[in-house]
């Protein structure tokens, strides 16, 4: 069965090299992508911010900064209505149920943990695979 092309859903992906400046071209490739479809600007600060953490997270704890592992970037645009962005990395995984609540008096000062928090709670849904080192945001716009 060959591949059905359809105005229901249109794909795009980026891979990155495992580097800080590989964000710069993240945030190219959203500015991008975000105009194309007409985001709002919450929407747009929200994905944004969203993606960020989400490949910061990927170059630095996932691959470790090792330029050779990519950072795997795909996005689904479902209905011209919600985004579907997936960022895989090729690390170990983490184990994202035993994350620390940022939010509690003993953990305001800790890092770890907030990323995932804050993606949480700009993102309509967010989910990880089972290694931990792939995460899936939904964003509707």
């Amino acid at each position: 069965m060959g591949h059905i092309s359809t105005d229901t859903s249109k794909l795009y992906t980026l891979q990155l090299a495992s580097k800080l400046d590989s964000i710069v071209e993240l945030e190219n490739f959203l500015e991008l992508l975000l105009e194309e479809h007409h985001v709002s600007n919450e929407s747009y600060g929200n994905i944004m911010t969203s993606l960020n953490e989400a490949t910061m997270n990927a170059i630095v704890h996932g691959n470790k900064c090792l330029e050779n592992k990519k950072v795997y970037i795909n996005v689904e645009v479902v209905n011209k209505s919600k985004f579907i962005f997936t960022v895989a990395d090729e690390g170990k995984g983490f184990d994202f149920r035993n994350l620390t609540d940022p939010t509690l008096p003993e953990n305001i000062e800790k890092d770890n943990g907030r990323g995932v928090f804050i993606m949480k709670h700009l993102a309509d849904q967010l989910i990880y695979n089972d290694l931990g080192n792939e995460v899936e945001m939904h964003f509707k716009f």
